[in-house]
């Protein structure tokens, strides 16, 4: 029998409250993330989704100042005592726009920059960046500039450099703001590809949850700096949908349209997430 995921990130009563902010950022944060998982982390804006993550790669305590409760461990290593250049071997972090991490000459020096900071020898480096490059479908673009490329290539150069760094989670903070819907969509089948392919942990920060459903497994849901709901996609969202639409998270417009055909009893059953779903479901209930 196969050895069940262990748990790779653990907050226990987890808060952090920011220099002169009125109120903390999160509080009384208690979660569990297996390896192996793919996770939506969603929430209003400002319901502490980017401070949370900021913890996991230790960013918070050690470069934000403020008020730290809890613990929490990433990998077996607490963020409160372990360098920040270690927790960033463990935690790779995406952010919302990509132009913010990308700043070499060449997408290729640009994911070789990582591994070059944990000074590795130039055949290990050549290694990560060729893996990464290839896994991320990135190496024609190896010797251009990144300002040369489309938000969706740029999506992927950021990746690619992150899991040069071969962390076990991988956090995307809102991946496809800046992204058209056809490039979120592909920027998130590669995201999950890489998953199932080298066993990574996944974080998506995201308020559209169309864009992840596809692939996220789990949805944790934050307000006011604290987790509100946590559990299977489908089933919180089909028990929590009117917290979810309360919060103003951007529900699926199928699951939208299912909900209110359920309210006027013309459809019944869990709320669906995908069209395919949606339409299976009523295929059988024609047929009954």
């Amino acid at each position: 029998m196969a050895n069940a995921p262990r748990e790779i990130i653990i907050a226990k009563n987890l808060g952090f409250q920011y220099v002169g902010a009125r109120r903390a950022a999160i509080q009384g944060i208690d979660l569990s993330i297996r390896e192996d998982e793919f996770i939506l982390l969603t929430g209003p804006s400002g319901c502490g989704k980017t401070s949370l993550c900021r913890c996991l790669n230790g960013l918070i305590p050690n470069f934000y100042q403020g008020e730290w409760t809890g613990e929490l461990l990433v990998d077996g290593l607490s963020v409160t005592t372990q360098l920040t250049s270690e927790l960033s071997r463990r935690v790779g972090y995406v952010f919302q726009n990509p132009e913010n991490q990308l700043f070499a000459l060449t997408v290729e020096k640009d994911i070789a920059f990582g591994p070059e900071n944990l000074g590795l020898s130039r055949e290990e480096i050549r290694q990560r960046v060729d893996e990464a490059m290839n896994v991320t479908g990135t190496l024609p673009l190896r010797d251009l500039a990144p300002y040369e490329l489309s938000g969706g290539q740029q999506q992927r150069v950021a990746l690619a450099g992150v899991l040069a760094m071969k962390p076990s989670v991988i956090v995307l903070d809102e991946p496809t703001s800046f992204l058209d819907p056809r490039t979120a969509e592909e920027v998130m089948r590669a995201t999950d590809d890489l998953r199932r392919e080298l066993g990574l942990t996944i974080v998506v920060v995201e308020h559209r949850l169309d864009l992840v459903a596809r692939y996220a497994e789990r949805i944790v849901v934050m307000d006011a700096g604290k987790i509100v709901a946590d559990g299977d996609l489908e089933e919180t969202l089909d028990e929590k949908f009117d917290l979810l639409a309360g919060l103003g998270v951007g529900i699926p417009r199928v699951s939208l349209l299912w909900a209110a055909l359920r309210r006027d009893g013309l459809v019944s059953g869990k709320v669906p997430t995908r069209v395919e779903d949606a339409a299976s479901s009523l295929g059988g209930m024609m047929s009954q």
